[in-house]
């Protein structure tokens, strides 16, 4: 079966959106996943949120294109952060079109946690979007079975969960548990690979996941066998930063390596 392939911002976070766009586009993506929040000081921010002016060349690049934003990221909702300080960003997602605003909730106060996710789900269902929580393996949201908490509890109708492979793989999550989940939480998964095991430290773990992950079959994830636990057919966002083979042989080359690969060992 031939999937929508989403090229993730992650994927080439040096490309400002309207360049990210173009290489989709080139490339043969379907969508492009747009980061509009800083989740490191090391991270560029591109303003679409507070620049009409960049919001406006954005969405004139869409048009141009035919690419369509599938997600907008990352509402993180830390001890700091809250729901309503992420209203701005559902605004923007809606008007770029996108249905889908990815969510993580490293917060160690479950009932805060808890409460803010559903409040960002409420503020999200006028604009038609699913707030989608991912969850970091290293964080207090950090395995399959948080995350479940979390949906049981809320019990919101626009409340969707993101299964990456990486977050998946490295908390040792339960593929049977996954298949026992309610089909309409999963609209879409973050697609990547990577080896068995990691050098320990937060300085390795950081690394993998923002830095050097595999394309799809290149590692030892299990990648088809997670996605088989999946609805099918979904969406699949490909977020695979390999900073090095990027620096080499380019983004647009590297977006292009992805998708190929990807197509290869999934469709």
């Amino acid at each position: 079966m031939k999937h929508a392939y989403s090229l993730a911002h992650l994927t080439a976070m040096a490309l400002p959106p309207v360049d990210l766009i173009e290489v989709a586009a080139r490339t043969g993506y379907d969508y492009v996943s747009l980061r509009l929040s800083r989740v490191t000081d090391a991270e560029p921010l591109y303003p679409l949120i507070t620049s009409k002016t960049a919001m406006a060349a954005t969405k004139t690049k869409l048009a141009a294109t035919g690419i369509k934003v599938w997600d907008v990221e990352l509402a993180r909702m830390d001890p700091t952060h809250d729901a309503h300080s992420y209203l701005p960003m559902l605004e923007a997602a809606a008007e770029l079109g996108a249905h889908h605003v990815i969510c993580q909730l490293p917060d160690p106060d479950r009932e805060r946690a808890h409460a803010r996710f559903a409040t960002l789900c409420d503020l999200a269902k006028p604009l038609d979007i699913s707030i989608s929580l991912e969850f970091p393996w290293w964080t207090e949201t950090g395995n399959l079975e948080t995350a479940t908490t979390v949906l049981n509890t809320v019990q919101r109708s626009n409340a969707s969960m993101l299964i990456d492979m990486l977050h998946f793989y490295r908390s040792n999550s339960s593929l049977e548990a996954l298949k026992n989940l309610p089909r309409e939480w999963f609209p879409f998964a973050h697609v990547c690979d990577g080896p068995a095991t990691l050098a320990p430290g937060m300085e390795s773990i950081l690394h993998e996941a923002r830095s050097h992950r595999y394309f799809p079959g290149d590692g030892d994830f299990g990648v088809k066998d997670i996605l088989a636990c999946l609805p099918d057919p979904i969406t699949y966002c490909l977020e695979i930063p390999g900073e090095a083979l990027a620096a080499e042989i380019g983004f647009e080359e590297y977006a292009r390596r992805a998708l190929q690969t990807a197509q290869k060992h999934l469709d």
